[in-house]
């Protein structure tokens, strides 16, 4: 993992819940190390705030971090760290930090060009997906360490690797030059 300015503050583990594939977020919550972040996607659903008010709890108490997916009004009103957003809505990055200059503010980003895009857009980091095969159902063609670290390289920023990544695929992105890693299905419980 790379350090430098860019990337202080910024956790080296985001656990990305899914409402598919993460059953039981607040258990993979109490088993994070400490500094790293819970990227709650809710997606509107029923109860989402309740939920939130419960991981927020975790985290402080855990030492985590907690973003919210695409939803700053749930992120503001939960107290939370900061925003994840999808790669359409990266524009918004800037704004969001303007307005909440103490967030980190992350944005998907599936491409070279749009981590770039995001960087530039006033995004604390990219999110690029897909590193290794994924189960997602959203899930691009795999890039694998040698393309990545080359986005890594090109984008000008901090970059999180999301998709497939594991206990086992991580060891091949050490060298990547990533700020962190990021998964949904390596942290199951």
């Amino acid at each position: 993992m790379r350090k430098g300015a860019a990337w202080e503050g910024l956790p080296t583990l985001l656990a990305f819940t899914d409402p598919q594939r993460t059953l039981d977020i607040e258990a993979i919550a109490e088993r994070l190390p400490r500094g790293a972040a819970v990227v709650f996607r809710a997606f509107g659903a029923p109860g989402a705030e309740r939920q939130g008010v419960r991981l927020r709890g975790i985290c402080r108490r855990r030492g985590l971090k907690l973003l919210i997916g695409a939803d700053a009004a749930l992120a503001a009103r939960l107290g939370a760290d900061g925003v994840h957003l999808p790669q359409r809505l990266a524009h918004r990055a800037r704004r969001l930090k303007a307005a909440h200059p103490a967030w980190i503010v992350t944005t998907a980003a599936h491409s070279t060009r749009a981590a770039r895009n995001a960087l530039a857009a006033g995004a604390d980091a990219a999110v690029v997906s897909t590193a290794f095969a994924s189960r997602s159902a959203s899930a691009g063609a795999p890039m694998g360490p040698v393309r990545m670290a080359r986005l890594v390289r090109e984008a000008g920023g901090p970059v999180y690797a999301l998709g497939g990544v594991t206990n086992k695929t991580a060891r091949r992105l050490r060298d990547a030059g990533l700020v962190g890693l990021a998964a949904v299905d390596a942290f199951r419980t």
